[in-house]
Order: C-alpha cells, then structure tokens, then sequence
C-alpha cells in the first residue's frame, strides 16, 4: 500500500497501549451487542436487521431519513462497562500505530462521501489501541475476542498483537490485509449509523434461533463495505500489485470452517457466527468489484 496516498483527517485513533485495565469477564461474546473476528473458534454477534427492510438494503436506507441511532444497551461481554477514557494520539515514531490511524482516517473519509452523496452526516468512530485487556462501553474484553465494535460506545477496539497473529497463525501477512480488519470493522460502524444494528438486536430478541444465521449476514456486509472501501483507496492510487490478494487471503482466512478445521480438525456449519472463508471472501469481492455498498445486500436469499 502507497500509505501517503491515504487520505487524512484529525482524531480517529485512541491509543492505551500500556494501560492495563485489567482482565475482566468475558460474560459470553456471542449474545449480542458487539461484533469482532472470531480467533477462538466462533465468537462473535448474533442479530441482523429486521426483515422487512432487507429489500430496501443500505442505498435506501441512506435515502430514507433513517439516520443514525443511539447504541445498543446489549453488552456482548455480559455487562455494561465504561467508555474508554485517558489515552492520547499516535507516537509519530510508531509506525503500527500510525498505520492504523492512516488507514482508520482513509476508511472514514470514504464513508463520508458515501454518506454526503445521499445527504446523510457520517458520524466518526475512533480505534482505541489496547493491549491485552481493555474496558468498554460493552463491558470488559481482552485481545482474546479479537478485533472487534462496540455498538453501545461507537467505537473499535483493536490489540494490534492481532496483526501479527494474522500473519502467524493465521497466515495472512501484509498491510492490506490489516487494513482489510481494521475497514471490516468501521463497517460495523456504518450499520450502526443506518440502523442496521439496532433492528439486528431486535430480531434475535424476537427469534433467538436465527442468531447464528443473521450474525453471518451481518458480518458478511461488513466484509463488503471493507471492499468498497478498497475500490475506493485503489481508484486513489492507494493499492499496489499484490494488495487485493492480501485482502482476500485474510477475508479466507478468518472463515468459520478454517478456524474450526485448524482448531478441532472438525467443521460445523451450525455454529458458525461469521460466515465460511468461501462466504467471506465473495462478499469483500462484491464490495470490491461494484465499489458501492448498493452491492452489500447479504440479506436476500442465500449468501
């Protein structure tokens, strides 16, 4: 990646790195409130948006008023805790940092286009870097639930010791390839301001047993807007030879069936909660190729 062509804005990353705030409780990941990529083998949210909008899908629901709407009371780590505070802006001698907040700055600037261009405001959300453990407004987490959002703050919470985790462990090296998460991530972020995420709560409260299918759909899309976000740094100039394929490879190798496959030598579709690496890299491709979130419709027939 060409990371002086990524577009800059001020604020957008937080960083308490070394500000230990202590393990916590991980009450249960998977109940809904947050979403994040699932390292240990399925965590994850469960929820989607209500039915009847999912025709309408996200150009509609740009136009239609909707709006953004205030965050989930659901906490994904068993309950409510505080919103980040302290912290300070990026080392500018810290390259990883730096690169998460030029990447963070780009992938927002992106959506604010999207969003003027249907006569919305885009609403930013900041990266707040931890290391190991950190309080939200979901509650406690630690680095082992992987990156993830927190509807109740709007904000991403990323331990960047994933990032070398993705190259290890999970055989995804490069800097697009983080990029991929971090812009998967600020997707979260985008369904919370068009609503998607509050109508997602609403539906597994209304039918729990559609948990783990509608939470696939739901980071499914955000897997689509993280490639229309690299149809859009690509248009600038940002991508090089080789990038996309970093995408995909780490779009494939956070699927479901991969991780369970590695940890167990079993696969159960049953329980997956984000998609396989199949589903995950056709939807970043979608996104990709139409360079448009009209494409992001992961809610119409089969993914």
């Amino acid at each position: 990646m060409k990371l002086g062509r990524l577009r800059r804005r001020s604020g957008g990353v937080i960083d308490q790195r070394g500000q230990g705030t202590g393990m916590g409780s991980l009450g249960g990941f998977g109940s809904g409130g947050g979403s994040g990529f699932p390292i240990g083998g399925g965590m994850g949210i469960g929820g989607i948006i209500l039915v009847l909008l999912l025709i309408f899908i996200v150009p509609k629901l740009l136009g239609s008023g909707g709006g953004s709407v205030p965050g989930d009371a659901t906490a994904p780590f068993g309950q409510a805790g505080t919103v980040p505070a302290g912290g300070s802006s990026v080392d500018p001698t810290d390259p990883t940092g730096q690169f998460v907040d030029a990447v963070t700055d780009d992938v927002q600037t992106t959506w604010d286009d999207i969003f003027q261009r249907t006569g919305k405001t885009y609403e930013d959300t900041s990266v707040v870097l931890f290391t190991g453990a950190t309080s939200t407004g979901c509650g406690q987490a630690t680095s082992d639930v992987g990156p993830f959002y927190c509807p109740a703050d709007r904000m991403v919470y990323l331990d960047t010791g994933f990032f070398k985790e993705l190259e290890t462990r999970f055989g995804a090296p490069g800097d697009f390839a983080e990029a991929y998460v971090i812009a998967h991530e600020i997707g979260h972020h985008v369904q919370t301001l068009l609503g998607i995420d509050a109508q997602v709560q609403q539906m597994v409260r209304d039918d729990p047993s559609r948990r783990n299918d509608l939470s696939i759909r739901q980071e499914l899309q955000a897997d689509c807007f993280a490639g229309v976000w690299g149809r859009a740094a690509q248009g600038a100039g940002v991508l090089e030879a080789g990038d996309l394929e970093e995408g995909l490879k780490a779009a494939a190798a956070v699927g479901d069936d991969r991780i369970q496959k590695a940890a167990t030598g079993r696969i159960n579709p049953e329980t997956w909660t984000h998609g396989s690496s199949e589903q995950r890299v056709q939807w970043f491709r979608n996104g990709f190729n139409a360079g448009n979130p009209d494409a992001c419709d992961t809610f119409s027939g089969t993914v």
